[in-house]
């Protein structure tokens, strides 16, 4: 597998020393000349980074801005507007620093913008733990290399990876340890099908993010880290967070609210509560930012508990416990670090092909040793994928969207990007293994 992998990594490496030499053309013949964009996401970059403007565009006016607000929007009440959260727009009109904000607001300059139709390149989204299915990836097993990748990780874990996702049982397969290198190895496998079905896709990617574990997945197809490093790293790090949930009882739970919520009071009053049942170092906040009015909040079981029994009189309209045994995304994790570091440690770790967006703040890696600084972070930092989303896909009123391929299990992230950009999403679709 190794060897697979550095072959594609060096042919990639040769198509930028070619871009390097006829750079010059390019720039007066760009119409003529072909280049594979995953080439030219990395080749044209050369020792500079994209322009902050994000490849040209000026800034956008208030009117613009709130055409984008009807499709694409982040709402937040007034008490999560802290330093934390820069990324977050409040699309309430009673908010006196609403207009101030989205002129200071430019999120397409953190994301790589190449002088091409928009409509001509793809992005690439990797789903998450809890997507997993017993029964997933039958149908991919005749694309070559799908069962090598199978083949490859059960060898690095030391079990049948392939045989659990097929037949699980559902219980082992649903366990933190064994579903995090499921989901990768899956979601690569979906990335065989859409090579093989529009290799174009491939070609013309630009930019890749991931979903939590799924960040590892777009830096392996970023060819960051081999498949067999990230294997490793992957195992560390689910056995670390499995080891983190037994060690408090904690959870996550999905929240649903509105403008007049305060969702914000609510964590800060679980937390209360937790301390006056001595309760030492106590967590409730939000661990996904998912879409307008819907959050995923992560902490102990006592904290969420308060929440589900209480929502309404913090006007929450919905408190969903969700099916996991760990407040992932939150300090509680914080034992899975070092495991993961020490891990991390042993990788090599290359500069990506392709721009790869990170959970932690949304932005893509500029380097590998941003990678080696902020992957670690992810395990405790809550994920920012309503951000990364509109970092990927703000644009001007009028301008084309990327094709977006969600590649993996399940259609969730998908039916997130519906939700914040509906005409992103309008050009988007689903490789589900």
């Amino acid at each position: 597998m190794s060897g697979v992998f550095g072959q594609r990594i060096r042919v990639y490496r040769e198509a930028i020393n070619f871009y390097n030499q006829s750079s010059k053309i390019f720039k007066s013949q760009v119409s003529a000349v072909q280049l594979s964009c995953r080439s030219y996401a990395r080749g044209s970059r050369g020792n500079k980074e994209p322009p902050a403007d994000g490849g040209g565009d000026t800034d956008l006016n208030t009117k613009e801005v709130q055409n984008l607000l009807k499709h694409s929007t982040v709402g937040y009440p007034q008490d999560f507007l802290g330093p934390d959260h820069t990324w977050q727009t409040n699309p309430y009109k009673e908010d006196p620093s609403l207009e101030r904000r989205l002129k200071e607001r430019n999120q397409a300059g953190h994301a790589f913008r190449p002088k091409v139709n928009p409509s001509d390149t793809s992005i690439l989204i990797f789903p998450g733990q809890g997507v997993q299915y017993v029964g997933m990836c039958k149908e991919l097993l005749k694309f070559r290399l799908v069962q090598d990748l199978f083949e490859a990780a059960s060898s690095i874990l030391n079990y049948d990876l392939l045989k659990l996702c097929l037949e699980g049982p559902k219980d082992k397969l649903d366990e933190t340890k064994y579903c995090q290198p499921a989901v990768v190895v899956s979601s690569l496998a979906a990335v065989e099908w859409l090579k093989e079905e529009r290799p174009s896709a491939i070609e013309g990617c630009v930019a890749t993010a991931g979903f939590s574990i799924g960040e590892i997945t777009a830096l392996i197809f970023a060819g960051a880290i081999s498949f067999e490093s990230a294997i490793k790293l992957v195992r560390a790090r689910a056995e670390g967070m499995q080891y983190a949930s037994e060690m408090v009882n904690s959870g996550m739970a999905t929240v649903i609210y509105g403008p007049d919520s305060q969702l914000g009071v609510a964590c800060n009053k679980a937390v209360e509560h937790c301390l006056e049942r001595r309760i030492e170092r106590p967590v409730c906040q939000v661990a996904n930012y998912l879409y307008p009015h819907c959050k995923v909040v992560a902490g102990n079981v006592e904290a969420l508990d308060f929440l589900a029994k209480n929502a309404s009189k913090f006007n929450l309209r919905k408190v969903r416990r969700l099916p996991v045994s760990g407040a992932f995304h939150t300090p509680l994790m914080e034992p899975a670090l070092e495991p993961f570091k020490a891990a991390l440690r042993k990788v090599q770790v290359q500069d990506p092909l392709v721009y790869v967006h990170s959970n932690v703040d949304g932005k893509y890696y500029s380097n590998a040793k941003q990678i080696r600084k902020l992957l670690p972070l992810q395990i405790v930092k809550p994920v920012k994928w309503e951000q990364t989303l509109h970092v990927l896909f703000e644009r001007p009123e009028g301008e084309s969207f990327p094709r977006t391929f969600e590649c993996g299990p399940g259609k969730s992230l998908r039916a997130i990007l519906k939700q914040v950009n509906s005409k992103a999403y309008d050009t988007s679709f689903s490789y589900s293994s």
